[in-house]
């Protein structure tokens, strides 16, 4: 009986293979626009403003010029892999943000 008591105080080994999968990296390709492809390697819980920021120091751009979509949606801040349900080699597509708009028509 103490045998039985033993087992059912230790968690199933499947709640652990989650809890490492929560933790574990993965790996998320940025496009941009062009087709150019840069390849990070992020844990689930770090936040997407730092790949965003390493994204735009490895491109030379500044990150508040460029936009993050992932599934079409705008990427926060405060957003991460985990709580955006990415999955290994997900991608995230980059926008140069638009400045401005205005169009000057010259009539003939």
């Amino acid at each position: 009986m103490s045998d039985e008591e033993q087992q059912a105080s230790q968690p199933p080994q499947d709640e652990g293979v989650k809890s490492e999968d929560a933790n574990a990296p993965i790996n998320v390709k940025v496009v941009s626009s062009v087709g150019e492809e840069v390849f990070f390697k992020i844990k689930r819980s770090t936040k997407l403003s730092k790949l965003q920021g390493a994204y735009a120091n490895r491109v030379g751009k500044d990150v508040g010029s460029i936009r993050f979509l992932y599934d079409g949606a705008r990427i926060n801040d405060e957003d991460t892999p985990s709580s955006l349900d990415m999955e290994d080699n997900d991608t995230i597509d980059v926008m140069v943000e638009q400045v401005g708009g205005a169009l000057s028509h010259a009539s003939p």
